[in-house]
């Protein structure tokens, strides 16, 4: 999931207390895999861990950035390329 601050926006210290709690609760439910803004663009990224688009974009709406319309969201599938599936059975 990559968030960009949208236009005219801005975050506040409220509302990344609120974002960074909904982290918290992600984790808790073993659907976060790894979170963090980006140092050279306004705006950050989330791996998550869903079943499916649709449980992916209903996380991603419930976001507090997204909520509140300061950021907007793209969601990305990813699949990975490593040793366990032999870099997709090309290695």
């Amino acid at each position: 999931m990559l968030l960009t601050l949208n236009p005219g926006k801005e975050l506040t210290e409220k509302l990344i207390k609120e974002h960074v709690h909904y982290l918290k609760k992600l984790e808790s439910e073993n659907k976060l895999e790894l979170c963090g803004p980006f140092s050279d663009y306004k705006g950050g990224m989330i791996i998550i861990k869903a079943k499916s688009y649709e449980e992916a974009k209903e996380i991603a709406e419930l976001d507090p950035f997204v909520i509140s319309r300061v950021e907007s969201y793209e969601i990305r599938t990813w699949e990975l390329s490593c040793k366990e599936n032999n870099h997709m059975g090309m290695g």
